[in-house]
């Protein structure tokens, strides 16, 4: 089998740049200076046709072409928030403009805006025909979002009938394999990621038989996979966060922090990369630089349990407890068998002299405790491996 490389949704804009039609009253050498603009683009010269674009929006402010041509070069530059900027103008002035508000999502999800992006392709479907070819791409692009931003379920069920209408779509089996494991359905994820991965040797096919067999608690095999795919395409999004979670299951912090690093090279928003960074930062009292990493897994996913504890554990360290407060509270109302957060939000009671509190907490996890060793062996009610914190929390009360 020819090995088939994997492009992530690499979506392009569309390939045609606008030509608008100045007003007739205008000077003809307007639409020459655009016509120039446009050739300077479509040739390569980025910067020139970005001073010309500019040039006309000097004269012309109100010209949506002109703007949705001036953000297309800038984020061909790379320069995504100047072109988020471009086409959120030309948006307001034209709000049914399907394409630019689709270039829009594009420029988001080029700059790992992940929640931005998922909004304005949710807009965009809404209002496109099925019959429209760029819709499929809106519903897989959408999709990679939603996995980025933890929404497993919404992905499921807005693929799994793609995934019946055409089974072999690499694009929609990578996705909504993903989506399935990472949410737990371990046996329906292998058998999408079997029906088109199966026995292929490539980047893609390797880190989804890693993720696999990590979520399966098969550590050591979970590592070869992924380094094996790391030796076919190290820059592939998202392997090297699972690469660190697995060498962070297998007790490896150094190499896991080095991982994550390679992982927020490519993406520095990776929420794993981000989370898992913070996490062992906290456990090795770097709490300053903790804070940085796991407020930015919480700005990504803010109702993720597990980013909110370990920085609700982040603000304690810095005696900032009235910032871990409801950070803690939400997670106990949520996830109210979540001991290790409800420890900690005792002894945060506590630090505020807030004892009935405290020893309404107090009660409650020890409640739990004794529930968990009535429980048959095996049972599990804590956060998984992969992610539970050590148990470094004691009770404090302070009178």
């Amino acid at each position: 089998m020819a090995k088939a490389r994997w492009l992530l949704l690499t979506f392009v804009a569309a390939g045609v740049l606008a030509v608008p039609a100045f007003a007739q009253s205008g000077p003809e050498s307007d639409d020459a200076a655009f016509a120039r603009a446009i050739k300077l683009h479509e040739s390569g010269d980025i910067e020139g046709a970005i001073r010309g674009y500019e040039s006309i929006l000097a004269k012309y402010p109100q010209s949506v072409e002109v703007r949705s041509n001036l953000g297309a070069a800038y984020s061909k530059l790379g320069r995504y928030e100047d072109a988020i900027n471009q086409y959120t103008q030309a948006l307001k002035i034209d709000d049914k403009n399907q394409t630019i508000r689709f270039n829009l999502a594009l420029a988001y999800y080029k700059a790992a805006m992940f929640i931005e992006a998922a909004d304005e392709l949710t807009r965009f479907i809404a209002a496109t025909p099925e019959a429209v070819p760029q819709r499929t791409n809106a519903v897989l692009l959408l999709a990679d979002c939603n996995v980025r931003l933890g929404k497993y379920k919404t992905v499921i069920d807005s693929l799994s009938p793609l995934a019946d209408a055409d089974p072999n779509n690499r694009a929609v089996a990578f996705l909504l394999g993903s989506a399935l494991l990472s949410d737990g359905r371990l046996s329906r994820g292998q058998q999408v990621i079997d029906r088109v991965f199966h026995d292929e040797d490539s980047a893609e096919a390797h880190l989804l038989l890693g993720s696999t067999l990590l979520l399966a608690d098969d550590g050591h095999g979970a590592i070869k996979e992924f380094r094996r795919a790391i030796e076919l395409d190290a820059k592939l999004p998202t392997l090297q966060a699972w690469y660190g979670r697995a060498l962070m299951r297998m007790g490896d912090a150094a190499s896991a922090m080095t991982a994550f690093a390679a992982e927020l090279q490519i993406n520095p928003n990776d929420f794993d990369a981000n989370l898992f960074t913070g996490v062992l930062l906290r456990q090795d009292k770097q709490h300053d630089e903790a804070l940085r990493y796991l407020t930015r897994a919480i700005a990504l996913r803010p109702r993720d349990q597990y980013a909110r504890y370990h920085l609700a554990a982040v603000y304690v360290a810095l005696a900032r407890v009235k910032d871990a407060l409801p950070l803690l509270e939400g997670v106990a109302k949520e996830v109210p068998e979540f001991s290790e957060a409800r420890v900690l939000l005792a002894s945060v009671y506590y630090r505020l002299n807030r004892k009935q509190d405290g020893d309404r907490e107090k009660a409650a996890v020890q409640k739990l405790t004794a529930e968990k060793q009535a429980k048959q062996p095996g049972a599990q009610t804590d956060p998984p491996a992969a992610t539970k914190p050590p148990d470094e929390f004691k009770f404090e009360e302070r009178r």
